[in-house]
């Protein structure tokens, strides 16, 4: 959950679950799922010893072979990258396409343009839409600082998936709009 979210389930009037939004007790514990977790076996993946689910965390915590089992895991779905990460355009920080000053995030260009150049009438290519897959290095906005306010009211990888191709996105957008009814 985001911290918004969860504070609005636990405001003292009435703290709800997160989930099923029931009313929750407080001080309540799950005393049959703390019965269970005392009374269920489960077996070491590294050194195959059995004990109570209540004891695994402190075992694991101790045992090497249970560590070197974690790592082997950890090995097997770590990908390398696919991609040269050279070859793909810095989505994160900006320079100003007025005077070149740098690392601006998208917030702190678009403050910095209405503070310093809201005045500057020059056709500029927009940093922040010339690092998208869709964006053309090329192209000059006639009037950069409409567009800034337009298109860079929020920051795109919020919403993008840069790595989705765009049938994959279209998609999910129409799985979420029937979901969404």
């Amino acid at each position: 959950f985001c911290t918004p979210c969860l504070q609005e389930c636990l405001k003292p009037k009435k703290p709800v679950c997160g989930v099923c939004r029931s009313t929750l007790s407080p001080g309540s514990r799950a005393l049959d799922l703390e019965k269970q977790i005392e009374t269920t076996e489960t077996t070491c993946n590294g050194c195959n010893k059995k004990m109570y689910l209540s004891k695994m965390r402190s075992h694991a915590a101790s045992c090497s072979k249970y560590q070197n089992y974690i790592m082997e895991g950890v090995k097997a779905v770590t990908k390398e990258p696919l991609h040269n990460t050279r070859n793909f355009p810095n989505r994160f920080t900006f320079p100003c396409p007025y005077c070149s000053e740098k690392n601006f995030d998208q917030e702190g260009l678009v403050e910095h343009c209405k503070t310093l150049h809201s005045m500057d009438a020059k056709q500029v290519v927009c940093p922040i839409c010339a690092s998208m897959p869709w964006g053309d290095p090329n192209y000059r906005s006639a009037n950069f600082m409409e567009h800034l306010q337009r298109r860079h009211r929020f920051s795109y990888d919020t919403f993008v998936d840069y790595d989705a191709d765009e049938d994959d996105m279209m998609a999910q957008v129409l799985i979420r709009s029937l979901r969404d009814k």
